[in-house]
């Protein structure tokens, strides 16, 4: 944590962040631009926040895309936060961010580092049982072979047949899979009127791909969820829902308890 707010002392980092939080997946050269900073400056701040972990990189060609990672922030909010008032700061965290409307990029970027084996977290990724701790109940089920169906449950439901497939499997290493569309479940859930839904529907369909990563005594998990349209509904929802599930699943693997409950 000392790394973290080294890192967010300095406002022209945080100003980065905030240029990060409202568009993820900039290059050097839109940061640069956006917030009136040489790309030397732009690429000194970037390699201390990349070190603190609140920003992660990925490439698309030639360039580099940078992500807020808020993996490191929601650390900050368990240790202190959840303990006292958790309930009411998300209430606020959630009318703040609805009322702002920021743009939003077309990917979502999460990492994390676990305390646990490459073989472990391989597992809680694919094994049924480990699967129903952390996703409240629901989550993918498959055998995980590269084409596969994937099925799916929300919220202890039973499994459906949403056309998901298993795109690379490659334990205990990388885990990809499509994901399902909009589905009358979520249609019930958020309100949507059919003729909504029915245009939700016509969205390309996003993956999700796990990155294991063995870092000494720990295990770096990047979690990339992309191939959405921009300012995609699906987008919207699975970037309130990740942070939640995947802190679960470190807590699960960490401690043996659910760090989040409903």
């Amino acid at each position: 944590m000392d790394e973290v707010f080294r890192a967010l002392a300095d406002p022209s980092r945080r100003a980065l962040l905030d240029a990060l939080h409202a568009r993820g997946g900039q290059s050097l050269r839109e940061l640069g631009e956006g917030l009136d900073m040489t790309r030397q400056a732009v690429a000194k701040h970037l390699g201390v926040l990349e070190a603190a972990g609140l920003v992660v990189t990925s490439r698309h060609g030639r360039e580099k895309h940078h992500h807020l990672n808020a993996a490191p922030i929601n650390d900050v909010a368990d240790r202190w936060i959840r303990r006292y008032d958790r309930a009411r700061a998300e209430a606020l965290a959630d009318l703040k961010t609805a009322l702002e409307e920021t743009e939003m990029s077309d990917e979502f970027v999460y990492v994390t580092y676990i305390r646990t084996t490459p073989e472990k977290l391989w597992q809680a990724l694919t094994d049924p049982a480990f699967i129903t701790r952390y996703f409240d109940g629901g989550g993918p089920r498959s055998d995980w072979e590269v084409g596969s169906p994937v099925y799916w449950s929300m919220m202890g439901e039973e499994h459906h047949d949403w056309d998901q497939h298993v795109l690379e499997a490659d334990p205990p290493r990388r885990l990809s899979y499509t994901w399902h569309n909009y589905q009358p479940e979520m249609q019930e859930m958020f309100g949507w009127s059919d003729e909504r839904l029915a245009e939700l529907q016509q969205e390309k369909r996003s993956k999700v791909t796990f990155d294991i990563e063995p870092v000494g005594s720990a295990v770096k998990l990047t979690v990339t969820h992309d191939d959405f349209v921009p300012d995609s509904e699906m987008l919207r929802g699975v970037s309130q829902g990740w942070p939640a599930i995947l802190s679960n699943l470190k807590s699960v693997l960490e401690t043996g308890e659910v760090a989040v409950s409903e």
